[in-house]
């Protein structure tokens, strides 16, 4: 393969870096619609298939599952033969994903479609963040990741709205035959504004590998890892295949760590692990998404399937979160060029706790207002701590890595909502179990005992969010960015990428 390599911003020019953006916002608000409006179609895929709570969530799981496992490989295959190709190849897969999806006869052929369409996800996401930072100004790049997370929110907040909207009119396939218009839109912006040399990247004659192994490694890992925490089977945890999924996890990625530090071209420069900016930043962006994650799952159930209001009013509730997040990134994102990260981590992660803490006393009889209220809180949380800690992370980099490490940072996310979802799912179908409870979402309401089954569930996961949003808290109060003070990314260890 030729290499491309990456300069810092020449193109300075403000014409361009907003053309840029906006090709680039398209496309991320597209891939998260997506993902989002899923949440609010779960009842509805439910009922479909006659399938429970447990088998509904592998709609989110499978897709999570498949775009983190192929994250950080398509990251570092954009830095080889460039990010506007694998961005492009990307939105194409996903556009026939969402064909078959809305035409899949069968819930297993619609896993199936979910996770063909999980590989053009990864494809474009892994490289939006690396051509936004890329083609703004160091001094700018808070703005810069502040709006790219604001186009994020605003495809988060249009999912559950736009998913209620259509699924009180249509089925829920149509929300797969509709999104593939912003897709088309997305392709077309994206293939005649986006450009390798104002993303500054530059081709040279050099040959280099792809590390397949290392990405077969990464990919293995983290999909045994992701199937022995959700438990499919729901064998005892204490079997021999969970005993030795964990085992295998360990294992496979000893040998992933070993294969990186030795191979001239790896995937992944693991000595980058080296700054404490990078790895405590990361630390906290896992856990943090770990906690914010549970309520993305739990609540569109709790609102459809308990309190029985339909997609509309749910979606529209929901679309609060994103609302707040978006208000949020483009605050912090600001502030942070100005003021430097770690006190907008902070604040963040505290406002987190709080609207968890709000979350846990929540009943059959809370008010929508006090819900609605506690869902615009959790999203201004979100885009506070959001922003700059993924600037602590994208900054502390060369910006020759550029592809990998905005790839390894939605990974984080995805690896994060995938053990978190995880999590979440396996805390409240215990508890139901144990009570006597594994029925379908539609029968939750009518069943006596499920609802109160399902919130003593419930309780139990805003524990273990707030646990988690405690650790975030902790470890960004101890990390303290050094390149803001100049303004420019750490130094790292030499190493051929």
């Amino acid at each position: 393969m030729t290499e491309l390599i990456h300069k810092s911003p020449i193109n300075n020019n403000s014409s361009y870096k907003w053309k840029a953006f906006a090709a680039i916002a398209i496309s991320a608000s597209t891939q998260v619609l997506m993902m989002s409006m899923v949440f609010v179609a779960l009842s509805a895929i439910a009922e479909y298939y006659a399938i429970t709570l447990r088998a509904v969530a592998w709609v989110v799981i499978a897709q999570n599952l498949a775009i983190s496992a192929l994250m950080m490989p398509m990251g570092r295959m954009a830095d080889i033969i460039g990010w506007k190709k694998v961005h492009l190849i990307g939105l194409t897969i996903s556009a026939v994903g969402c064909v078959i999806t809305a035409m899949a006869p069968s819930f297993e052929i619609m896993l199936f479609a979910r996770v063909f369409m999980a590989i053009g996800i990864s494809m474009s996401t892994a490289v939006g963040s690396a051509m936004v930072v890329a083609v703004f100004p160091s001094e700018e790049r808070g703005k810069a990741i502040g709006s790219h997370s604001t186009a994020v929110a605003i495809g988060g907040a249009s999912g559950p709205i736009f998913a209620g909207i259509v699924l009180n009119i249509f089925s829920w396939q149509a929300l797969f035959w509709i999104i593939i218009i912003p897709i088309v839109i997305a392709f077309i912006a994206g293939y005649f504004i986006l450009d390798d040399r104002k993303l500054n990247q530059f081709r040279t004659d050099e040959k280099i590998p792809f590390d397949f192994i290392g990405a077969l490694l990464s990919g293995t890992t983290i999909v045994i890892l992701a199937l022995t925490i959700n438990n499919p089977l729901n064998v005892s945890w204490f079997s021999p295949l969970i005993i030795g999924g964990s085992a295998l996890v360990f294992l496979l990625f000893y040998c992933f760590v070993v294969w990186e530090l030795k191979t001239s071209h790896p995937m992944f420069n693991l000595r980058m692990f080296n700054s404490g900016t990078f790895s405590k930043a990361t630390l906290a962006r896992f856990s943090g998404f770990m906690s914010t994650t549970t309520f993305r799952l739990l609540v569109p159930i709790y609102l459809i399937s308990l309190r029985g209001l339909n997609e509309g009013t749910a979606g529209s509730l929901i679309f609060l979160t994103s609302i707040g997040m978006a208000i949020s990134a483009q605050t912090s994102g600001r502030l942070t060029d100005r003021f430097g990260s770690r006190p907008f981590t902070i604040l963040g992660f505290s406002i987190l706790i709080i609207s968890s803490i709000g979350m846990l006393f929540i009943n059959e009889s809370t008010s929508l207002l006090t819900i609605a209220i506690l869902l615009l809180i959790q999203g201004l949380s979100h885009g506070t701590w959001g922003v700059p800690n993924n600037s602590q992370i994208m900054g502390s980099v060369p910006t020759s890595v550029l592809g990998s490490v905005g790839a390894f940072s939605n990974l984080t996310r995805n690896v994060g909502n995938v053990t978190g979802q995880a999590l979440a799912s396996a805390l409240v179908v215990a508890v139901m179990a144990t009570q006597g409870f594994d029925i379908p979402l539609s029968e939750l309401q009518s069943t006596l005992g499920a609802s109160k089954a399902f919130l003593d569930g419930w309780r139990l996961a805003c524990i273990a969010a707030i646990l988690l949003s405690i650790v975030s808290l902790i470890v960004s109060t101890v990390t303290q960015p050094n390149f803001e003070k100049t303004n420019n990314r750490e130094p790292q260890p030499s190493a051929k990428t």
